[in-house]
């Protein structure tokens, strides 16, 4: 009788450990959208010999956030005057923050070697500000139009 009850234990297991377990798991594209997006230039150390890739990979990233800025100011124009007026301060000054940037990037070009650390800084510096103001002013857009 133990034996019977030892084998049947022994089967019970092996089953249980052999039987498929529901993946409980989250969905990899929901993961991946939970991560903060990275960008191209902040993904590896630019040395000076590296100042024209540099330049161009953040002219692209600011290209991408001024578009995302044109559909936001399309969003925003199809909304109510008042939304429109207090948008405009918002959307001035994220242009004002792209010049910025571009002023920057036109430093990259003229960056000296023993320039080029503080170029570099500055260049970052100027495109996470425009950057953290692009979301907020995406996320104040997202409440405050419909879709």
């Amino acid at each position: 009788m133990k034996s019977k009850i030892l084998l049947l234990l022994i089967f019970g297991s092996a089953l249980l450990v052999g039987c498929d377990r529901p993946d409980t798991s989250v969905p990899s594209t929901t993961v991946d959208s939970m991560k903060p997006a990275r960008t191209t230039y902040d993904t590896r150390d630019y040395s000076y010999a590296q100042r024209a890739e540099f330049a161009t990979a953040m002219q692209a990233e600011r290209a991408e956030i001024l578009r995302e800025l044109d559909a936001l100011e399309s969003r925003i124009g199809r909304s109510s005057d008042a939304v429109k007026a207090d948008a405009k301060p918002r959307l001035d000054a994220l242009r004002d923050q792209a010049a910025k940037l571009g002023t920057q990037l036109d430093a990259v070009k003229d960056a000296t070697e023993s320039s080029w650390d503080s170029v570099k800084a500055g260049s970052k510096e100027a495109y996470a500000q425009m950057k953290e103001s692009f979301t907020e002013a995406r996320k104040w857009v997202s409440e405050k139009v419909a879709p």
